[in-house]
């Protein structure tokens, strides 16, 4: 079968774009074969799937982010202005993907949160459109919805909510959906009255991951960690949403202990002022030397020709545990990273996911409730950082775990179900 997905920006960081990756990888595995249309690639060439690019499908796009000022962000343009331009382009959109359809075969549509989350939405409305013209069998891949993002997604005019009230999900016959977390299938099923099969973020436990090797073994020393330190790594990005402020506290309640934090990711993502905050937090708690920030020199892979030097495994590898205190996650790529690599790691119970599709499941974890940082939980994350057998205990325990419930051959079955109903 070729399947052709359609995404706002292949090869990035971000979840959507690393769990297109991972189905592509396994739909090749399974003899299918995978196109790419997306407005933006990432990264270092590779081999990989066939890919075409359509520029306006780029969230970076001048037209999305007009589209975005216009539609939510107070901008001036008014109703008929914006629902005019976002209908204009999306028409060029559907002719895009109905020519691409054309010359590539494609057997069935796989839009990548392109159909969820109105953050491109004449991506959205194109579509729609070019579904319509087609009657090819789809399957959208839905990561996220604009009512889990409380009223980012809600218009002024409107013109504009009810279009997102009709595009986002795509809601028409024909068309399958998948969702990353039970609450997401729940909630569609009760808004839109659409079933949907639960496909959980995976990972590849066939493969090695989080080890120490040739190519890493001067990461420690670049990044001012010695032999001594005991090094929790935090492997997000600096928004809000993802809790560094309690891991940053948690290395001040251990200051007895020579740990430091190490982030991977960067800010640049954060348009609220928390990386200043956290920068206030951690001078004032005086620990410039033991908070050290490194996605300038850590991407998702290594990338020399960037500057970065090692991907997230190389930094896995280095961490005697992980903290990932969200708050909030769709899945949560993170847990299930650092569950592959072998390292413990202390959770907050983020919401809405964690404690129903991850936690239950068995993990053994130093878990927190609402973010808050409690002495017993202190007092646990230091019996497993001072304990290297316990440490390696916890850490083969949840990859037993991830790899019945989170690995490749979890989402091959779960493909071999969602392909065959868009046959």
């Amino acid at each position: 079968m070729n399947v052709g997905i359609i995404i706002g920006r292949y090869g990035g960081v971000d979840g959507v774009a690393l769990e297109t990756e991972k189905w592509v990888h396994v739909m090749q595995r399974m003899g299918h074969h995978a196109y790419i249309l997306s407005g933006e690639y990432e990264g270092q060439e590779r081999p990989g799937p066939t890919r075409d690019l359509v520029p306006l499908l780029a969230f970076s796009s001048s037209q999305c982010q007009w589209e975005q000022k216009h539609a939510f962000l107070g901008g001036v343009a008014s109703e008929s202005e914006v629902l005019e331009s976002i209908q204009v382009a999306g028409s060029k959109i559907a002719s895009a993907i109905e020519a691409w359809v054309t010359h590539r075969s494609i057997d069935l549509l796989l839009p990548e949160n392109a159909c969820a989350l109105p953050y491109h939405l004449s991506m959205g409305v194109g579509i729609k459109l070019a579904v319509k013209r087609l009657g090819l069998p789809v399957v959208t891949h839905d990561h996220d919805f604009a009512w889990e993002r409380g009223r980012r997604y809600v218009s002024p005019h409107p013109g504009v909510n009810q279009l997102v009230k009709q595009t986002f999900p795509l809601v028409m016959p024909g068309v399958g959906h998948a969702v990353i977390n039970s609450a997401s299938a729940e909630t569609l099923l009760r808004k839109h009255q659409v079933s949907s099969i639960v496909v959980p973020n995976v990972m590849d436990f066939q493969q090695s991951y989080g080890q120490k090797d040739v190519s890493n073994a001067g990461m420690s020393d670049a990044l001012g960690l010695t032999a001594v330190d005991i090094p929790l790594f935090q492997v997000t990005r600096v928004v809000r949403r993802k809790g560094l402020e309690t891991a940053v506290e948690l290395v001040h309640r251990l200051r007895d202990l020579p740990t430091k934090l190490v982030v991977t990711g960067t800010p640049e993502d954060d348009d609220s002022g928390y990386f200043e905050e956290l920068t206030r937090q951690i001078r004032s708690l005086g620990l410039e030397h033991r908070v050290l920030f490194a996605g300038d020199r850590i991407g998702n892979r290594p990338d020399p020709a960037r500057g970065m030097p090692w991907g997230l495994s190389d930094a896995y590898a280095h961490a005697a545990a992980c903290t990932f205190f969200s708050t909030y996650e769709g899945f949560g790529n993170a847990f299930v990273e650092c569950v592959l690599a072998r390292k413990p790691i202390f959770v907050n119970n983020y919401r809405p996911v964690y404690w129903p599709d991850i936690g239950s499941k068995g993990f053994k974890t130093v878990q927190l409730e609402d973010g808050s940082l409690t002495d017993d939980a202190v007092e646990k994350v230091r019996s497993i950082l001072t304990n290297r057998q316990l440490a390696r205990e916890i850490g083969e325990h949840n990859f037993g775990l991830g790899r019945r419930h989170f690995s490749y051959e979890v989402l091959q079955d779960k493909l071999e179900t969602l392909l065959t109903q868009g046959r």
